[in-house]
């Protein structure tokens, strides 16, 4: 509930479908109101159209948004909607005190520290060290990848496009896979099979080398018959896509030194439900040669909570 004359930041977590907006107090975040993207024609339109709703929206002097693009000064271009603008001129026009725009997993890197136990389920074993560095990364429509940096009492959080590394292969079957993707896309990222899109070209794939029929007609698809066992593809796919994803959490792990713990978070992974962590994730995530035993004393953490970048937003300092 927001008090007259309470201090009022708008937040916004912004995709490429939809745009996600809500009022925050005291790092408290209020109703989330859901708006396509394709139903305005500018991203200012989309926050003046959310705001026209709002009985508090007079008190909004800040506002924070994440966005799905990378950051890299005062103009935002965003990746997968054809919306610009300058972030200066944004908050002159919207008369805000205060404006802060962030990637999207810098974000939910930031929102770590305020989670609490329901929020979380380990996966493996593993403790975290305390003022230790933090990574976190999740599937969705793209790959987030960021973290977080012990200075004193605070934490920096990282802003990357660590999704758009090069995908490695650890064993001669991912090869192959890797391998017909290039044909498709040239290089082949970490997010080109570790995303929604992916995990159905992973499905596509694993059908060509296998001699499978493809069955699945999208990422869902795929999850729900592997889920139930109806697909023999489906459920290598899955694994396959749970091997990768063990594979760049542990590389994230290595090169932050984040034995403060490796979070899984974006929209993907929570819906595999109890089948994560029988999965290939954690033993590919330990499976390091050399530094197994270092990487064995890190724990993997999936995010449940469902609103990870407006903590993050409303918790800004």
């Amino acid at each position: 509930m927001i008090a007259p004359g309470s201090i009022t930041r708008l937040v916004g977590d912004i995709g490429g479908t939809n745009a996600r907006f809500a009022l925050a107090t005291g790092g408290a975040v209020g109703e989330v109101t859901i708006l396509p993207t394709k139903d305005h024609a500018t991203f200012e339109a989309a926050v003046r159209a959310y705001l026209a709703g709002q009985p508090f929206a007079a008190q909004v002097r800040e506002a924070a948004f994440a966005i799905a693009a990378p950051i890299t000064g005062d103009y935002v271009a965003f990746t997968n909607r054809d919306w610009k603008f300058s972030i200066a001129e944004l908050r002159g026009r919207l008369g805000l005190d205060r404006l802060d725009v962030l990637n999207d997993f810098t974000a939910n890197a930031v929102a770590l520290p305020y989670l609490r136990g329901e929020d979380l389920d380990g996966v493996g074993g593993g403790f975290a060290v305390a003022q230790r560095p933090i990574g976190v990364l999740g599937p969705g429509t793209g790959l987030g990848v960021s973290g977080l940096i012990p200075l004193g009492d605070k934490w920096i959080p990282l802003t990357g496009e660590g999704g758009h590394g090069t995908l490695p292969a650890t064993t001669a079957r991912e090869a192959r896979v890797i391998e017909r993707l290039a044909e498709r896309y040239g290089h082949v990222s970490a997010e080109r099979a570790l995303c929604g899109d992916g995990l159905f070209a992973l499905y596509g794939a694993v059908a060509a080398i296998d001699g499978g029929t493809p069955v699945a007609q999208s990422a869902a698809d795929v999850t729900a018959r592997a889920l139930d066992g109806s697909d023999r593809v489906a459920i290598a796919a899955l694994d396959m896509f749970c091997a990768f994803l063990g594979t760049v959490a542990s590389d994230l792990a290595l090169t932050l030194g984040a034995q403060g713990g490796i979070y899984i978070a974006g929209g993907i992974v929570p819906r595999f439900g109890a089948a994560f962590a029988k999965s290939s994730f954690r033993a590919r995530f330990e499976t390091k040669g050399r530094f197994s035993a270092y990487l064995a004393a890190i724990p993997t953490v999936v995010v449940r909570h469902k609103a990870l970048a407006f903590v993050g937003l409303a918790n800004l300092r």
